[in-house]
C-alpha cells in the first residue's frame, strides 16, 4: 500500500464494474460514512478528478490510468482487458529507474560523486586508444544525456542492439560534442549506467533493484530482457505493474522515503528535478538526471516516459502522481495520444489545486 493510504480498518474497497470507455474497469477506495481518514481526500476534489479524467476511456491506446494525491488513490481505471496485474513494458521510463539506482549507489558510498568518471570501470571497452575526451565522461553526463557520443537510438538502434557487445558499441561511438556541452538523447548511456551498477554493486541490475527499490516499495520486480554480456538493459524493456509505476513516481514525491527507510538521499530528488538540458523535438521539454521537466497547469512537472505512452507524472506543488500505461505499437496516432495524455495531466493538476 502506497505512503500516507488509509488502512482498510477504515476504509471499504468498492469495485465498479461497467462499460466505461470501452470496457474500463475502475477501482475506487471509498471512505466509511462519516469517517474520513488522514490522507483522504477531499469528495469535491476527488469529483473533480473523475471529471478530468472521464475522456480517458475514449482513448483508443490507453491502457491504465492511475491517479494519486497525497498518497490516496483517487482514480485507478484499467482499459480493454488490462488488469491492475498486468505488467507493462515501460520502455524509456526504464531510464528514470535507472537514475534512481545510481541515487542508492550513491548514497551508500558506491560513488564519491556523479562527477566521478566512468572511464577506470571500462578501460577495456573504451581501448588504449579512446580519444582523450571520453575519458572525462561522468556518471553526470550519462544521467543528462551529455556525453557527447553519437547517439545509439533512432536509426542508430537497430545496429547497437544486434551487436555483440553493447557496452563497447556504445562507448565507441564517435564523439560528435565534448562531453557536458550538448544533450543527445540516446539509450546507450543508461545502458552504461546499468552496467556501471553491476560492476560497482557486484550484482546485477535485477537484483539491486529488488532489494534497493522494489522489496521496499512492496513489491518483486520481473527480470527484464539482458545484453549479450548478461547485462541487464539499463534504459529499456524493464517490466512494471500500474500499481508499482504509481510507488516509484509516489518514492519522488516523498524525497526518496518509503516508510521509516530513506532507499536514496532526499537532497537526490531537487538534483534530478534541476533542469539540465533541453529536448530537439520540443522546446517545452527539460531534462533533468534521467527524467523529463515541463509546466502543467502552471506547476512544475517530473516524469519519466516510455514510447508510446508509459508515463509516471511527479507534481509535487500538487502532491499528486500520475500513471499511463498504453499500447506501445507504432501507430498514426501515436503522437496525437501522447498529446492526448498531456492534455489529461493538465486538466488533472487542475481539479487538484482548483
Amino acid at each position: 500500500m502506497a505512503a500516507g493510504a488509509p488502512k482498510l480498518s477504515v476504509v471499504r474497497l468498492t469495485l465498479l464494474l461497467g462499460c466505461l470507455g470501452g470496457g474500463a474497469v475502475v477501482l475506487a477506495l471509498g471512505p466509511e460514512p462519516g469517517i474520513r481518514p488522514p490522507g483522504e481526500p477531499d469528495p469535491r476534489m476527488a469529483e473533480r478528478v473523475a471529471a478530468a479524467v472521464s475522456p480517458a476511456g475514449q482513448l483508443p491506446r490507453l491502457r491504465s490510468l492511475l491517479v494519486s494525491v497525497d498518497g490516496a488513490v483517487v482514480q485507478e481505471q484499467y482499459f480493454r482487458g488490462t488488469r491492475a496485474t498486468t505488467p507493462a513494458n515501460i520502455k524509456s521510463a526504464s531510464k528514470s529507474v535507472m537514475s534512481a539506482l545510481v541515487g542508492v549507489a550513491l548514497g551508500r558510498g558506491l560513488f564519491t560523486s556523479v562527477s566521478e568518471p566512468i572511464a577506470p570501470h571500462f578501460a577495456a571497452d573504451l581501448g588504449a586508444t579512446a580519444d582523450a575526451r571520453k575519458r572525462g565522461i561522468t556518471i553526470e553526463h550519462l544521467l543528462t544525456m551529455q556525453t557527447g557520443l553519437e547517439s545509439t537510438s533512432g536509426r542508430n538502434y537497430g545496429a547497437w542492439v544486434t551487436s555483440g557487445n553493447w557496452v563497447r558499441y556504445a562507448l565507441r561511438r564517435p564523439l560528435i560534442a565534448d562531453p557536458g556541452t550538448a544533450m543527445e538523447y540516446s539509450t546507450g548511456n543508461s545502458h552504461l549506467l546499468s552496467a556501471l551498477l553491476t560492476r560497482v554493486t557486484k550484482q546485477s541490475t535485477w537484483q539491486f533493484a529488488q532489494e534497493a527499490l522494489a522489496r521496499p516499495l512492496g513489491f518483486s520486480l520481473a527480470r527484464w530482457p539482458q545484453d549479450p554480456q548478461g547485462v541487464y538493459f539499463g534504459g529499456n524493456d524493464m517490466l512494471m505493474t500500474p500499481r508499482q509505476m504509481l510507488a516509484f513516481g509516489e518514492l519522488y514525491l516523498n524525497d526518496g522515503r518509503v516508510g521509516d527507510r530513506q532507499l536514496f538521499p532526499a537532497d537526490w530528488v531537487r538534483r534530478t528535478f534541476i533542469p539540465r538540458g533541453r529536448s530537439r523535438w520540443g522546446s517545452d521539454r527539460e531534462y533533468g538526471y534521467s527524467w523529463w521537466i515541463r509546466s502543467l497547469h502552471g506547476h512544475q512537472a517530473y516524469y519519466a516516459w516510455g514510447y508510446g505512452g508509459q508515463f509516471v507524472f511527479v507534481v509535487p506543488s500538487a502532491r499528486m502522481v500520475m500513471v499511463t500505461t498504453s499500447d506501445p505499437n507504432v501507430s498514426r496516432e501515436r503522437r496525437e495520444h501522447l498529446d492526448a495524455i498531456y492534455a489529461l495531466a493538465e486538466g488533472l493538476v487542475s481539479a487538484v489545486v482548483h
